[in-house]
């Protein structure tokens, strides 16, 4: 069992809220995940996962005691072969998820806003986008 800290004032300068218009004050009070962990592992239960960048998501999840199936690949690994951003050093990087919208719908003016719903819908804009064009494969169930 996890260990869940308490939320305070130590996370009041966190990089989310000086880089979206998610405040501090928006969250202080909001229930602890041990409220609604078996919910959540409910639906984890349910279907398989991706996200852009895995490793990040889903390694903090499961650093919180979840257990998510992992049989659908990474958005941001398929990308990183779709728009072929060349590393300083040699090599494709993994493109961040901006930099993913702006090369699949080059004609668009949107800015991410690191808010979890409006990034959901955008990856998986580029997700199915990069399924249409046959780069994104997912295996029958």
């Amino acid at each position: 069992m996890v260990k869940e800290l308490p939320f305070g004032e130590s996370h009041r300068n966190a990089w989310i809220f000086n880089n979206s218009d998610l405040k501090f004050e928006d969250i202080e009070d909001a229930p602890s995940l041990n409220h609604v962990k078996k919910q959540i592992q409910e639906i984890l239960d349910q279907y398989s996962l991706t996200a852009y960048n895995t490793a990040f998501d889903f390694g903090y999840m499961e650093s919180r005691g979840f257990i998510i199936k992992k049989d659908i690949p990474d958005i941001m690994a398929v990308a990183k072969e779709v728009c072929k951003i060349m590393r300083s050093r040699g090599g494709y990087k993994n493109p961040k998820m901006q930099e993913a919208w702006d090369n699949i719908f080059p004609n668009t003016s949107y800015i991410e806003k690191h808010r979890a719903v409006d990034d959901a819908i955008h990856e998986a804009e580029i997700l199915f986008e990069m399924y249409k064009r046959g780069d994104y494969k997912v295996e029958p169930c």
